[in-house]
């Protein structure tokens, strides 16, 4: 039942008159009979006598006019407690590398929905590149990317640091540590350069002469779920991100290998936009998202 029906109804009830309330409402005085006509539809009884002198209650339009007045005013101020909770309420829009996103922030997110409880997050992967324009532009809140912004609109911190390893299976036939050029003698899964795993095989190959190319490589995968499954299987070896192995290593189903003299490292920032001081709100939230990400890092 629409409730606009009942307001009206009690407006001709205590006026009286259609035609007054409808020029008081600024409606025709059709439109005003017809609203009355529906409540009485819906309800199914007639609740108004209509004459030349205006309009008087039946028995049961006494009894609706009784419950109206309680019925709008119980509305309005469900409507009122909605507005006021909607000022507390926020969404919160998160974007990160992929990894980042994947391994690295759920625990975080636990903890922050602990302390902001009232707020709804997304937490959503994207591109370092897109992360910092749709910050920019407002179209997520914060971000979590590898390496500082390339934008100096960006203000940053650095929350911790991910390490991308070379990984085999337990019974897959290599030493615990080996030299970088012995790479070329493995099938390899190939990460895609969404944390610049290419560019920095890549630059350590071209310091010997030689470019990515030369890498027995089985194939490219985005995902790193992928990459884990084929290395999980024997079928070669493969860079991931510290954090996205942790509990196969754990498990033994998987075992790290050392390179000599070679790492790759990312530290991980926080970033957000420079003006944040003026939305308070969010300010006190990345100060203990900046907190919070320090410790639980998952």
């Amino acid at each position: 039942m629409n409730i606009e029906y009942l307001h009206y109804f009690c407006k001709v009830a205590l006026e009286g008159s259609i035609s007054k309330v409808a020029k008081e409402s600024h409606i025709s005085q059709s439109a005003l009979s017809q609203q009355i006509f529906k409540l009485e539809e819906i309800l199914g009884c007639k609740l108004l006598e209509r004459s030349n002198k205006g309009v008087e209650l039946t028995d049961k339009g006494l009894i609706v006019l009784k419950y109206a007045d309680s019925i709008i005013r119980t509305y309005s101020t469900m409507l009122e407690e909605l507005e006021a909770a909607g000022k507390k309420e926020r969404n919160i829009k998160i974007e990160a590398c992929w990894s980042i996103a994947t391994y690295s922030l759920p625990c975080v997110m636990y903890e922050i929905k602990n302390k902001f409880s009232h707020y709804s997050y997304e937490l959503n992967p994207n591109e370092a590149d897109e992360i910092e324009q749709n910050v920019l532009n407002n179209i997520c809140d914060i971000g979590v990317i590898y390496n500082k912004p390339k934008s100096s609109d960006l203000s940053y911190y650095k929350i911790g640091k991910d390490t991308i390893v070379l990984v085999a299976s337990e019974n897959y036939d290599i030493e615990d540590e080996i030299d970088f050029m012995e790479l070329i003698g493995h099938p390899f899964i190939l990460l895609n350069d969404r944390v610049h795993v290419i560019d920095a095989i890549n630059e350590k190959l071209n310091a010997a002469g030689l470019k990515i190319e030369d890498l027995n490589i089985l194939y490219n995968s985005d995902s790193a779920e992928s990459v884990k499954s084929s290395v999980l299987n024997g079928f070669g070896i493969g860079f991931l991100p510290y954090t996205s192995i942790k509990k196969e290593l754990y498990n033994k189903q998987l075992k790290q290998i050392n390179i000599k003299d070679y790492s790759i490292e990312y530290d991980m920032y926080l970033i957000y936009n420079k003006n944040i001081k003026e939305d308070q709100d969010l300010y006190d939230f990345v100060e203990h998202f900046k907190k919070t990400a320090k410790r639980s890092l998952c």
